[in-house]
């Protein structure tokens, strides 16, 4: 038995497989900040859903790995170090960065391009075995190109220079309170600037096509991920993760497409991939 986790800082997908590469239990639980949370598992989470995390270690005591996927991880976290170890002593325990689960789950063991494209962007170049190379996303404010925060990010800042045509901006300001103070307290002073400016994305994403401002904006934010990111690789197959772009794989097809880029996969999540790269074989 392994257990395969997808930690992100909005949910986290735990799924235990059995030997013969089928998930047999399958949690989504609240994610995990490795930046800003500290403390013991059950301080972070809430008491029913700690409940469900321990009733399923319970029922299958015998996992022979865990490998624990995670935004921003670096080295073993103590909140989870201490779980592991009272609830399956036995088990093998790997960490790992969420960039480098997104190159197992699209690459495999071969070298290639792994790119996640959720609410914010990173890149990697794989060489089958570990990452050699990171173009650094920078975050919300000086990079995630491609992602839905810099296709909300753009546009507000069009939305305030007057620079979005009619009749999206009024359709725009009926559907929103986005007058200039609400904006500006939200993205410099509010709790999650980087989701207020991505919870834009999908009604932009429902005029492309029908506006040429709007599909050139949603084009050019994946071309500027190409341009800036993916460009600085060696050429190479490129295999994408993320939620974001699965909702747009035509789009972002298309714009490949166009830039002479080969897309070898496009999965919403890693964990399919993970499961295959975890569990061939068993």
């Amino acid at each position: 038995m392994v257990l395969i986790v997808d930690a992100g800082a909005t949910k986290s997908a735990w799924k235990w497989v059995n030997d013969r590469g089928q998930v047999v239990t399958d949690l989504t639980l609240p994610g995990i900040n490795f930046a800003h949370q500290a403390g013991l598992l059950e301080e972070l989470l809430p008491a029913e859903t700690y409940s469900r995390l321990v009733e399923a270690f319970a029922t299958y005591p015998g996992l022979k790995e865990i490998h624990f996927y995670g935004a921003g991880l670096l080295a073993e976290p103590a909140m989870l170090k201490a779980f592991f170890a009272s609830r399956c002593p036995g088990a093998e325990v790997e960490y790992a960065s969420d960039l480098l689960g997104a190159a197992r789950a699209v690459c495999q063991r071969e070298r290639g391009i792994a790119a996640i494209l959720g609410t914010g962007s990173n890149s990697c170049f794989y060489d089958g075995e570990k990452i050699v190379r990171n173009v650094r996303s920078a975050g919300y404010i000086l990079g995630d190109e491609g992602g839905g925060v810099a296709l909300g990010r753009q546009f507000m800042a069009d939305f305030l220079k007057g620079l979005v045509p009619e009749p999206v901006a009024g359709e725009f300001a009926a559907a929103f309170p986005v007058d200039y103070l609400t904006v500006v307290k939200e993205v410099y002073r509010g709790e999650r600037p980087a989701a207020y400016l991505a919870s834009f994305a999908p009604w932009i994403l429902e005029r492309y096509g029908r506006c040429d401002y709007v599909t050139a904006l949603v084009e050019e934010n994946f071309r500027s991920f190409i341009r800036r990111c993916i460009r600085q690789y060696e050429p190479a197959p490129v295999g994408i993760v993320g939620g974001f772009a699965k909702a747009n794989e035509t789009i972002l097809r298309k714009v490949f497409d166009e830039e002479g880029i080969v897309i070898s996969s496009l999965l919403r999540d890693p964990t399919e991939g993970l499961i295959c790269y975890h569990c061939h074989g068993l």
